[in-house]
């Protein structure tokens, strides 16, 4: 493989991993002198008591909590993040810890953005590298094992005032460490699981085929594909599994520090605008979408698709494919875990199945061609070729 002529790869997130890790916190936060912390969840993390296990971590440690806040709604939202930096105020807190999915990790970016740079609307603040110097100490605590937000220097919230998802991008946004604890995803039900892992896998493999793959980004991804291959039907069946909850929620910040670096592509482009249209979650539409993206990307990545049926599907089948017929072969391997977790779980396998209907796939494809990810991705993404992908994916 020939190195790119320049890259960059930035990954200062200290990981903390094991079945109890979140009991190592409060050490994280002395480390970082502070120990006044603003705890951030939602509600559904709430009621499956995992706020407890935090808790319960800080009894006897002698560190006070600022304020803790469950109510962060499903979509990250300028009107939360900047009523809750005034709670961080008012409280008098240090550092934030976000225990949660992707929506109270991006909002405990915002909190942090205010509460560190000044001001009292984060929409000030949209936009790539605009943040002036570093932020508070942020922890994160992962509930889903998907978005990779604990890896990656972005957050996206949304304003209510336009209906317009904001974009943040900045190193300075990486939180300082990821606490993986298994606990934290033992009570996710079979189809959020495979949902978010189909989430994890599409970060890795648009990873290794963006324009700006590296080989740092390439390592990351390729050993996320090789942890959901081996544990996402397993974990998807028996959720109770530890060692394999354990090993999604590594693959789920690997995959995230490796498109935070290489960025991800038209998969992406096509799961953002069937959500904007259709309300179809993230995790589905990347199920969905992720062989016929791949597909759509053969010709210019068919070396780099092959490489990934030896991560995906093991040595032996890699061994027993001739190489001529590796990337078709990785292709249909997804096609195949599709179907098995949807056996599984019930996980959509088509935009018809997750309640999409034929007269939006239009809309989806003007979308998808003005969608960030399309950048990035290996092959231009024309209306055309959208809307082929959406008539593919529609089944």
């Amino acid at each position: 493989m020939m190195l790119p002529p320049y890259y960059e790869f930035a990954f200062p997130v200290k990981i903390i991993s094991g079945h109890t890790a979140l009991n190592n916190l409060p050490v994280e936060l002395r480390l970082a002198n502070v120990e006044r912390p603003l705890i951030i969840t939602d509600p559904g993390v709430a009621r499956a008591g995992l706020i407890t296990v935090v808790l319960d971590a800080f009894a006897e440690s002698g560190i006070t909590i600022g304020a803790l806040y469950d109510q962060v709604p499903p979509e990250s939202s300028t009107l939360v993040v900047n009523e809750l930096a005034g709670l961080y105020r008012e409280k008098a807190c240090d550092c934030l810890v976000a225990v949660g999915g992707g929506s109270v990790i991006d909002t405990a970016k915002g909190i942090n953005i205010l509460v560190s740079q000044g001001g009292d609307d984060v929409r000030h603040y949209r936009g790539a590298e605009v943040l002036p110097g570093p932020l508070r100490p942020m922890f994160v605590a992962p509930t889903t094992s998907g978005t990779g937000s604990e890896a990656t220097n972005s957050a996206v919230i949304a304003d209510p005032e336009t209906g317009v998802k904001m974009l943040f991008v900045s190193e300075n946004l990486i939180p300082r460490a990821a606490i993986l604890d298994t606990r934290m995803t033992l009570t996710l039900p079979p189809k959020l699981t495979a949902a978010t892992g189909m989430d994890a896998l599409t970060h890795a493999m648009e990873a290794c085929l963006s324009i700006q793959k590296n080989p740092v980004s390439d390592a990351f991804a390729q050993q996320a594909i090789r942890l959901i291959g081996a544990n996402l039907r397993v974990v998807t069946a028996n959720p109770q599994e530890k060692n394999g909850r354990l090993a999604l929620a590594n693959a789920s910040l690997l995959a995230g520090a490796a498109f935070s670096n290489s960025m991800v592509g038209c998969v992406h482009s096509m799961g953002h605008a069937t959500g904007a249209v259709a309300h179809v979650p993230h995790g589905i539409a990347m199920n969905i979408f992720l062989p016929f993206g791949l597909a759509f990307n053969l010709p210019k990545r068919e070396a780099e698709i092959a490489e990934l049926l030896l991560p995906l599907a093991g040595a032996e089948i890699y061994a027993a494919t001739p190489a001529a017929q590796r990337a078709q072969k990785t292709i249909d391997e997804v096609h195949r875990l599709k179907q098995d977790l949807y056996e599984i779980s019930g996980l959509p396998r088509t935009l018809k199945e997750a309640g999409v209907s034929a007269d939006q796939l239009e809309h989806i494809a003007k979308l998808a061609i003005n969608d960030g990810s399309a950048m990035m991705n290996p092959t231009e993404l024309g209306l055309e070729d959208a809307l082929k992908l959406a008539r593919e994916a529609f089944g």
